[in-house]
């Protein structure tokens, strides 16, 4: 048998083993795939958090304007139940007051009344119908006692209530409207419970 020749070739290794450069080769290629893997994980992983915070932020951002808006809805239903307590509560006062005592009110307005009658040839007082005589009887004495020498009609309205009076005469007038007075004592209770305090 004649001996072969293998022509520097190295049989210390098995057939089809890699050479070290080679192995060198897979392990950098090996690392570089793991490094790019963990950072596309931690780009997806960081994808995912940023989405769930936001579709989070985007369903605290629905609530806070819902809750936002029915705090205003039942702010503006208590404001609303305030101030029909305060008209309620101002008209009942004022009405007991006047079904008490509805010649005070109409004495106050012919003070004033007669606090602006200077050479006025006549005054025309109208009342609720049920007062119609005592008012006269309280305008003359006051007409007396302050020197109006003019001429007195007392008119009884069904419509005007008790102790509401208009007194007119050619250029001017005074008159006592409770329904307003209320109103406006009303405003003033719900804006004083308003105020900051």
């Amino acid at each position: 048998m004649s001996p072969k020749f293998v022509f520097e070739r190295d049989f210390s290794r098995p057939k089809g083993a890699p050479s070290a450069r080679a192995e060198a080769a897979l392990a950098e290629a090996e690392a570089r795939g793991h490094a790019r893997g963990v950072a596309e994980g931690r780009a997806q992983a960081q994808a995912e958090a940023d989405a769930a915070l936001a579709e989070t932020l985007r369903r605290v951002g629905e609530a806070s304007r819902a809750l936002l808006a029915d705090a205003d809805a039942r702010g503006a239903a208590l404001e609303g139940q305030a101030l029909a307590f305060a008209e309620t509560l101002a008209r009942t006062l004022a009405g007991a007051a006047l079904e008490r005592f509805p010649m005070d009110a109409v004495a106050e307005v012919a003070r004033q009344a007669f606090g602006h009658l200077r050479g006025v040839p006549h005054l025309v007082v109208r009342v609720n119908e049920g007062l119609v005589d005592d008012v006269e009887r309280l305008v003359e004495q006051m007409a007396r006692e302050r020197g109006f020498d003019g001429r007195l009609v007392v008119l009884g309205e069904p419509d005007i209530a008790r102790g509401d009076a208009r007194f007119e005469w050619a250029d001017g007038g005074v008159a006592r409207d409770g329904a307003a007075i209320a109103d406006e004592v009303a405003r003033s209770i719900l804006d004083a419970g308003s105020e900051p305090t």
